[in-house]
């Protein structure tokens, strides 16, 4: 079986506005980042032969599926579909852009996901789990479910809150140097302290921001992506894993198939956790981080609390992580910022928050109860 490696490329990103936006829809804004990824790659409408959608959670039924968008965006394209997997459906819609390329079925694809999750009031409250009542238990919400990784952490291993914390200020560092990131002020481990208790053990902190805004990414082939504007950015590598068991599976707050889609995505790219030069982990919450660094080989089983004090993962550091602000404080886009980002450090183009000399970029996502997860390598040109 041929390996996607290197055959496949990002060549448009386009991201609106994020944070509050009055007024706009799931449509308009998917709208705006789709005209925006074609002016980056600088492609005409007429050349997207291949279309995927994520509706986003306040999309009204069928505002944002591959019908109802191609028919807004004035397409019609030979490969098209929509998906919803959480925070991991980015990355997900990424490989199967990859794949339709790759078996010449479509040219280039457009992935598009938009959402009006903060004016239109949504809420991480309601119960977890897929047809699992888990509400009756005191279990609401996505932070509850990483709150129990979280505390099963520290417990095991001696995880500390100023740990996490260390997170948060590294993701608001770097999204003080962003200037479309939403939150831009710096904080202090004191600051993280000091916020207050949403799930024990994390604090406000170390939750993800909720957010409006639309993005879109562009993908070709290597080799018509050299005939384009923007410095080519390749996907070296992809990797995908699932689980289908929540709670009663022992180990289900480690997630340890993301370490799967880690190995995948190294495999495939031929590296391996030294080779990285920057980092997009998936950060819902500040534990996630501390997870995708054990899962990613960075550090072993239990170290990611030390790993990540000092400075290491801000710029500058070892392993810079989530260099516009991540999630915790760009916005929330469900890990499509995180590509946008990837991929614009594999360009140079990121201004003073950039990492001198990166040429590997590692992206992750996860999503549902835990249960997806995804990995991509991105390589410049």
């Amino acid at each position: 079986m041929s390996s996607l490696s290197n055959k496949v490329a990002i060549v448009g990103v386009g991201a609106t506005p994020q944070g509050k936006l009055p007024g706009s829809t799931p449509v308009s804004l998917a709208t705006e980042a789709f005209r925006r990824a074609l002016d980056d790659a600088g492609l005409q409408k007429g050349q997207i032969d291949g279309l995927l959608t994520m509706p986003g959670t306040t999309s009204p039924e069928g505002s944002l599926n591959y019908l109802r968008m191609g028919e807004t965006l004035g397409i019609d394209p030979r490969y098209t579909g929509s998906m919803t997997m959480g925070g991991g459906t980015g990355g997900a819609l990424i490989q199967n852009a990859a794949l339709a390329i790759e078996a010449g079925m479509a040219d280039y694809v457009a992935c598009v996901f938009a959402d009006t999750a903060r004016t239109g009031n949504y809420r991480f409250n309601r119960s977890s789990g897929w047809g699992d009542p888990w509400g009756i238990w005191g279990m609401f919400g996505a932070a509850a479910n990483s709150a129990i990784a979280a505390s099963r952490h520290m417990a095991l291993y001696g995880t500390t809150s100023r740990q996490l914390g260390e997170v948060a200020v590294a993701c608001r560092r770097h999204a003080s140097l962003n200037p479309d990131a939403v939150m831009r002020d710096p904080i202090t481990i004191e600051d993280h302290q000091a916020s207050r208790w949403i799930v024990e053990p994390f604090h406000l902190l170390d939750c993800c921001l909720i957010s409006d805004g639309g993005v879109c990414v562009i993908l070709t082939s290597a080799e018509r992506a050299r005939d384009l504007r923007q410095p080519v950015v390749k996907i070296a590598g992809l990797g995908q894993a699932y689980t289908t068991q929540n709670m009663e599976r022992e180990d289900w707050w480690y997630v340890p198939h993301q370490k799967e889609a880690l190995q995948r995505a190294y495999s495939m790219a031929g590296v391996g956790p030294k080779d990285i030069d920057v980092a997009q982990l998936y950060d819902n919450f500040s534990m996630s981080v501390l997870l995708w660094l054990e899962h990613g080989g960075f550090c072993g089983t239990g170290e990611s609390g030390p790993f990540v004090e000092g400075g290491r993962i801000q710029l500058g550091g070892e392993l810079p992580v989530n260099t516009a602000g991540g999630n915790l404080s760009e916005s929330y886009m469900e890990g499509w910022l995180h590509i946008v980002e990837g991929v614009r450090q594999m360009r140079g183009a990121c201004g003073p928050r950039q990492v001198e000399g990166a040429n590997t970029c590692l992206v992750t996502g996860r999503g549902m109860t835990l249960n997806c997860s995804n990995a991509m390598v991105l390589q410049a040109g």
